[in-house]
């Protein structure tokens, strides 16, 4: 008998393992996809967010600024790439130069460019291996370093964590426009305006770090690019000659007579002051009297706003008057304490020879006095003063122009507060003041803060070790098993 036909097997061996090794394969690209994706999970999912930070428009201060410029700047940006703030850095230093060319913007990474960190230490004296992280602003041998540290803002926010509490820095305000354009500032002037800080009289203490001191004002002056340095008139001592800006914040002692006569002279001569009150200094301490020879009325008692308030003893101000000191608040908001009333002295017709005064800023329409009891007559209030006195024909004043702003609060711009609240924009309102009493209307529009926005996925130590497991161990380990029965049904 003839064999019959021989059946062909379906899979040869040659097939059999070559289908066993691309089962093998995918799970292995499975498994190192799976790797990847976990990598990039811990290192940068949780630090990813979308941020406010960059990719806006410039501020009008700094845009007038940039346009206007002519020196050449060379920027150096020393950092590594690896650091979160980089991008965010570079891409707001990128704006700077699209605005104006003269600025130019070189990158040194500390990790990956050693020859070019030498140079840099050396051009620039950066012996610390700490100095890292840094943005140099050098224009024609004057230079400014801006630490990178102190470019954005943080709070503490809590990690869920099933078996003991803890916390994470979390990112809620962008300083790079701020510190930059005072960078530029400070290196395109050879010497910095002066501003005089008196004390001796009960005001805040200038180099006090705590919640009444005055330490982030004078950081606010510096971005500026205001020198700022503590006086006292006592004896024969009198306002310096480049004084540029006399501030009094919270005074709560009476001042003597000859010191009141140092503060009349500096003002006759075209001085610029800045007063603040507040309402531990309730009683007369002697300012009054001079500035009511200006046509500024400062109040005894103090405020109280219940439709305009946060907590009772603070009045939310939104009630601007078209001035130049206010006008960057349209549609914000400032948060003082209990403000003393400022006002006009009697008419426009009535104030001193070449000398406008404006009422700035109120209270709501609801206001009354705090000891005048909430049954008197409720009415806005004035809370803030401009004055300005022009110069007369054939007359140039020592100083320049008398200018002084009276605000009847100090306390919303000591340390607690100058940055409490992003809604109200209390430092913005210090830099403004400062500009417009040194008659730089260029800078009026200023470069604040901006606030961060970041979207993160919060979960569990627990939570993430199950979800290693899952992605490390339980998916590969499926995708291989699969893999494996799969080529042991064929093989047999």
């Amino acid at each position: 008998m003839g064999a019959g036909p021989r059946t062909t097997p379906s899979f040869s061996h040659r097939r059999r393992w070559g289908m066993g090794f691309n089962a093998i394969l995918a799970a292995v690209m499975a498994l190192a996809v799976l790797v990847m994706l976990n990598y990039l999970s811990g290192h940068y999912f949780q630090r990813f967010y979308l941020s406010t930070r960059t990719g806006v428009e410039l501020s009008s201060r700094t845009v007038h600024l940039l346009r206007t410029l002519t020196n050449h700047i060379q920027i150096t940006l020393f950092y590594s790439k690896e650091e979160p703030m980089y991008s965010d850095v570079a891409e707001l230093l990128k704006e700077y130069h699209s605005y104006n060319p003269r600025i130019t913007v070189s990158k040194v990474d500390y990790y990956r460019d050693p020859g070019g960190v030498q140079e840099l230490k050396a051009k620039y004296n950066l012996g610390a291996s700490t100095n890292k992280n840094l943005v140099l602003f050098d224009c024609e041998g004057r230079t400014k370093i801006v630490d990178g540290n102190a470019l954005v803002q943080y709070t503490f926010e809590q990690v869920p964590n099933d078996t003991e509490r803890e916390y994470r820095k979390k990112p809620v305000a962008f300083n790079g426009e701020m510190m930059f354009t005072a960078a530029i500032l400070a290196v395109i002037n050879p010497k910095p305006f002066q501003a005089c800080y008196l004390q001796g009289h009960g005001e805040h203490r200038l180099d006090d770090a705590g919640d009444a001191g005055y330490a982030q004002f004078a950081s606010v002056l510096r971005q500026n690019y205001v020198d700022v340095q503590p006086l006292t008139l006592v004896g024969s001592n009198s306002v310096p000659l480049d004084c540029s800006l006399l501030i009094i914040a919270g005074p709560t002692d009476v001042f003597p007579p000859d010191e009141l006569d140092q503060i009349d002279h500096y003002l006759s001569e075209g001085g610029r002051l800045l007063v603040l009150f507040n309402m531990s200094s309730k009683g007369h301490a002697g300012l009054e009297k001079i500035l009511a020879k200006w046509g500024v009325q400062v109040g005894t008692d103090t405020i109280k706003d219940p439709e305009n308030t946060t907590g009772g003893s603070d009045v939310v101000v939104n009630d601007f008057r078209g001035h130049p000191v206010v006008n960057p608040l349209t549609g914000r908001r400032l948060r003082l304490i209990l403000p003393r009333e400022i006002s006009h002295v009697g008419t426009a017709a009535e104030s001193p020879e070449g000398v406008r005064i404006d009422e700035i800023a109120f209270s709501g329409p609801r206001s009354y006095l705090l000891h005048g009891g909430a049954a008197q007559n409720k009415h806005a209030m004035p809370v803030m003063v401009a004055v300005e006195k022009a110069a007369l024909k054939g007359m140039v004043p020592q100083r320049g122009t008398t200018r002084i702003l009276v605000i009847g609060d100090s306390l919303f711009l000591d340390n607690q507060l100058i940055d409490l609240d992003y809604a109200a924009p209390n430092r913005d309102f210090a830099g403004y003041a400062v500009n417009w009493l040194l008659d730089r209307t260029l800078l009026l529009e200023g470069a604040s803060a901006r606030p961060v926005t970041e979207y993160r996925l919060l979960v569990t130590r627990s939570q993430v070790n199950a979800l290693n497991w899952i992605l490390l161990a339980a998916i590969p380990g499926g995708v291989l098993f699969l893999g494996g029965m799969v080529w042991l049904r064929r093989r047999s």
